[in-house]
């Protein structure tokens, strides 16, 4: 769900290779990124004064203190907590194959298990999902699961073959046999890998080849901000052996276009939607990073402009500026701290809501109908993103102005009914209650007043049941890990020392 955004706005690399079926051309590699101007009639403003925030703050780092909110708030206990996230870690990673879990093993290669995460009511399986489930794996100590899912990605999702522009990146989206559906990357995606991979090397210390955790995050790290931009012609192969990739011209089958046709032809409407044509076109990829203005793009396809809030990451960066490359640790502390000021920007001061994608300045980005960026499903995790940072951290006293915002702004849309999408301004773009949603808002707890606001979320998500159906994958995916959070279960995995 989290990506729906990037099937019509990827770039041209994936609009071009749904559009043409020649074969691979030349790629070419420039050695240093273009400016950061977008495409269209926008031109980036340069980065505004940043407010920095040097040293170890005073958040969870430095004090080893992680709230149980349930506790605090509530009144339940550490055993029932941690009781409740290993039920549902058990539903969503071994429950019933077709109504419960995401988690898939799918033999085993030289390297050992294979598993993958699927997004059930699309069909596939996401760099989302899959480093999502590395994330709560390594945090909750199942190192087999972990292993499994880290093999999987680099077997199936890793762009091998070197005439990809998007080379060394993980490819999106694959079909669960580990064919593609994308040949390009989404950054969000390569920050959880990154984050999950330090912290295994943290818990388990590092192993040989692809489980060199370490190593591995490392390549990740330098590959989002120095990678040399390269272009070529599509269509694209993930691997030097596959065929070339064109997106096929019906929809994918899945659960979700199911329902879509039966809408259209009750609506009479015409099944499946008409594509428009676009002509072959060089498509080049650059850094996940933009680095003039410090902070992850929405994609590394240097023709797509702006970022999406909710890729922004502070708590990350702040390890990363301690444990990452050397050569790159002030790029990240200064990542952080344009990321805590990206937030206060672009979310609406009297709702908290963000929107799923604006300009690297700033400033407010248009759909393809004309209507500024709303909050939808990519902005759910955006108020958590902070919260994080803030339990964390505890370096950004703004936090918990935009926390109190989104929180006391839902509840009075009604905790048991508020929609899923919004405008920045609070009109109503849904009428789906997503679980999901409320997961994410709760974690705001983390950040804001203790006060009903907060209670409520909490109520709501200890009463709510682990998701399950159809479309149980987003859903499921940020239930756990806001539990987690919530419980103080999600926590820093520092090196032993």
């Amino acid at each position: 769900m989290m990506l729906r955004n990037i099937i019509l706005m990827a770039g041209a690399s994936v609009l071009a290779s749904a559009a043409s079926a020649q074969q691979t051309g030349q790629v070419t590699e420039a050695s240093t990124p273009p400016p950061a101007v977008a495409t269209g009639h926008h031109v980036e403003a340069p980065l505004w004064p940043v407010e920095r925030h040097p040293g170890d703050g005073t958040g969870a780092y430095h004090t080893g203190r992680y709230p149980n909110l349930f506790a605090q708030q509530l009144g339940l206990s550490p055993e029932q907590t941690h009781a409740r996230i290993a039920a549902i870690y058990q539903q969503l990673f071994h429950g019933d194959g077709q109504e419960q879990r995401l988690y898939f093993e799918t033999g085993a290669n030289a390297n050992g298990p294979l598993a993958y995460i699927t997004d059930w009511a699309n069909n596939d399986a996401r760099s989302e999902g899959m480093s999502y489930g590395m994330m709560i794996a390594v945090q909750l100590g199942h190192k087999r699961e972990f292993d499994a899912l880290w093999n999987w990605s680099k077997t199936y999702m890793e762009v091998t073959d070197p005439a990809n522009p998007s080379y060394g990146y993980f490819a999106w989206s694959m079909n669960t046999d580990g064919t593609p559906r994308s040949t390009g990357a989404a950054p969000d995606g390569e920050q959880y890998y990154a984050m999950a991979l330090y912290f295994a090397a943290n818990r388990w210390g590092n192993g040989k080849g692809i489980y060199d955790y370490r190593a591995q995050a490392d390549r990740i790290l330098r590959a989002m901000r120095h990678r040399a931009v390269k272009t070529g012609m599509p269509p694209f192969r993930v691997h030097p052996g596959d065929a070339p990739f064109v997106e096929p011209a019906q929809p994918w089958p899945s659960i979700n276009n199911r329902a879509e046709a039966a809408e259209a032809r009750a609506a009479g409407r015409p099944w499946p939607p008409a594509r428009q044509p676009h002509p072959p076109r060089l498509a080049s990829v650059g850094p996940m990073m933009d680095e003039s203005h410090a902070m992850v793009r929405f994609v590394a396809e240097t023709e797509v402009p702006g970022t999406d809030a909710s890729y922004h990451l502070p708590a990350f960066y702040e390890l990363w500026s301690r444990w990452g490359p050397v050569e790159d640790r002030a790029f990240w502390a200064k990542a952080a701290d344009v990321s805590r000021d990206f937030f206060v920007k672009v979310a609406n001061p009297r709702t908290g809501l963000a929107p799923d994608r604006s300009y690297l300045d700033a400033s407010a980005m248009q759909t393809f109908d004309g209507q500024p960026y709303p909050f939808g499903y990519d902005s759910w995790r955006t108020a958590s993103n902070w919260s994080v940072d803030s339990n964390w951290w505890g370096k950004d006293k703004r936090q918990r102005a935009l926390s109190d915002a989104i929180q006391g702004f839902l509840t009075r849309q009604g905790m048991e009914s508020f929609p899923d999408r919004y405008t920045l301004e609070g009109k109503p773009l849904s009428t789906r209650h997503s679980s999901g949603m409320v997961a994410a808002t709760a974690v705001a707890g983390l950040a804001g007043t203790p006060g009903e606001a907060s209670r409520g979320f909490l109520r709501a998500v200890w009463a709510m049941p682990t998701p399950a159906g159809e479309q149980r994958y987003f859903d499921g995916m940020v239930y756990l890990m806001s539990m987690m959070h919530l419980s103080g279960e999600f926590r820093i995995i520092a090196p032993k020392t």
